[in-house]
């Protein structure tokens, strides 16, 4: 019997010959040739100029620096300063306020004979704790600040935006009148040009005109005072935030509505002969029947928070003092703004090793809900 099934096969099985290649060959050659012009080319050669000194407009060749460029992006180090002390009494000194007074980090990072480990390097980040000040000194504090910012953004987008867009979902996939319309209305920003969306919100966030501001003193009676927030660094990256969240729920609301069809209505009518009630039914048999779901959308978020770009351009243009700038705005900032081909290809390596990252999570966490 199993001698007769391998045979069968063997007769069964198409071979390919060459007559069969060559047509392939030909239908898929132009998809080939595109992609090796515009992708895999560019992005070998991205590779190459991170190992090298390129500009973009420079009468100099190119020159093989190595790692430089990515010691350079890399480099974090901690700088640990106790605070000063009066030399006469040999107490601590303190500002008006009481707080100890620490040295400046540049007396560290610019002095190359007594601390060659600190020179060139610039503060990023410092923090009191215990009567010390821990400095962090970086290579180039930009690129952590702005990976700082896309892990920031990704963190507080994906529960809200999320959370909000399955909302929408339940909502709509009631049977409702006028569920269409509401799932059009919904959907609408996510069909719109993020130019436009953000040209739209930056009007709403206007400092002296802005209608968010003009409501807010209204609703207050006057008490609310304007607030600049595209121009603040402690609300640019709020004001991002909830723009984002309004502009891309649609499209987390659309795969919801498509995960809630796919559950069978049985499990629903099994649940209520059981006496479940409605947080029964969601806990039980809706979160159960969108998970798949919900991982494709948690993958597939993490992966636009990474490649903000749109918004920073047009809303703030990576201020104030990089509050809103990211990683992927950096690239650009740095390969055409500044012409540093080369430090921008090695931020670009840097970003496609950070989505292939999370493809691989998005590819062990699939493979393990099958």
């Amino acid at each position: 019997m199993t001698t007769t099934t391998a045979t069968l096969a063997r007769t069964t099985t198409p071979r390919r010959t060459p007559s069969d290649i060559a047509p392939a060959l030909l239908l898929g050659g132009p998809a080939f040739l595109l992609l090796l012009v515009f992708l895999i080319g560019p992005f070998i050669a991205g590779v190459w100029f991170s190992f090298t000194d390129q500009r973009l407009i420079s009468p100099t060749p190119a020159q093989f620096v190595g790692l430089r460029n990515y010691r350079r992006m890399l480099t974090l180090t901690v700088l640990t300063l106790d605070p000063l002390t009066d030399p006469q009494t040999g107490q601590p000194v303190r500002d008006t306020q009481g707080n100890l007074q620490y040295p400046r980090s540049r007396a560290y990072t610019r002095d190359q004979e007594k601390y060659p480990q600190y020179f060139g390097l610039t503060e990023w980040t410092s923090l009191d704790l215990a009567g010390r000040r821990y400095t962090l000194l970086a290579g180039d504090p930009s690129f952590f600040r702005s990976l700082q910012n896309n892990v920031l953004f990704a963190l507080v987008v994906i529960p809200l935006q999320s959370g909000f867009g399955l909302l929408l979902a339940l909502l709509v996939n009631l049977q409702l009148k006028g569920r269409n319309f509401f799932r059009t209305m919904f959907f609408a920003p996510v069909v719109t040009s993020m130019v436009v969306v953000s040209i739209v919100w930056r009007f709403i966030y206007d400092y002296n005109n802005g209608m968010l501001n003009v409501f807010l003193n209204q609703f207050t009676l006057g008490l609310f005072h304007p607030v600049n927030w595209l121009g603040d660094a402690s609300t640019a990256m709020l004001a991002v935030i909830i723009m984002s969240i309004w502009q891309g729920a649609g499209m987390q609301m659309m795969l919801f509505v498509a995960g809630l069809q796919g559950i069978p209505e049985s499990l629903y009518e099994a649940a209520s002969i059981d006496g479940a009630n409605t947080w029964q039914k969601f806990r039980y048999v809706t979160w159960p029947g969108l998970r798949n779901t919900s991982v494709f959308i948690l993958v597939t978020i993490t992966i636009a928070a990474f490649q903000l770009f749109t918004q920073v351009f047009v809303m703030t243009n990576g201020g104030p003092n990089d509050a809103t700038t990211t990683v992927l705005f950096m690239m650009v900032r740095e390969g055409f703004r500044e012409q540093n081909i080369a430090y921008a290809s090695t931020i670009a390596v840097a970003f496609f090793l950070i989505i292939l990252t999370i493809s691989l999570v998005q590819r062990r966490m699939l493979r393990s809900e099958a």
